[in-house]
């Protein structure tokens, strides 16, 4: 009867000892798909995560080539300045800072203005 069910039907009547075999079936093939869904979103993961690494290498490379320009370019501007004009920057960097720590201080907001005394009259 089994196979005519399966058959006509498309189904499948587990039969006494059919029915571990069946359900231990299906537990293996949905951990099959598990597996296989585990996978796929792994190697998505591992793809994103190797573009976002050379997209950083790249950034990496690009800054450490400025900085190297600049601390040559730095080097130069000094090369080419005499003490005066180092002490004459280290002072204009000093007012600097403190200008702007003076323009990060939060003022007090102002007190408000005390309303004027009615003098005390008395009507007769």
């Amino acid at each position: 009867m089994n196979s005519l069910a399966s058959s006509v039907l498309g189904i499948s009547i587990p039969v006494d000892g059919d029915e571990d075999s069946a359900s231990g079936a299906s537990v293996v093939a949905i951990d099959n798909k598990i597996e296989q869904a585990m996978d796929l979103v792994k190697s998505h993961l591992m793809y994103a995560v190797r573009e976002e690494v050379e997209v950083l290498k790249e950034q990496i490379k690009e800054l450490v080539e400025r900085n190297s320009l600049l601390e040559r370019e730095n080097a130069l501007l000094k090369s080419l300045s005499n003490n005066d004009q180092l002490s004459q920057l280290s002072t204009q960097q000093a007012n600097l800072s403190s200008t702007s720590q003076q323009q990060t201080v939060i003022a007090q907001p102002p007190q408000p203005a005390q309303p004027p005394q009615q003098p005390n009259v008395s009507s007769a």
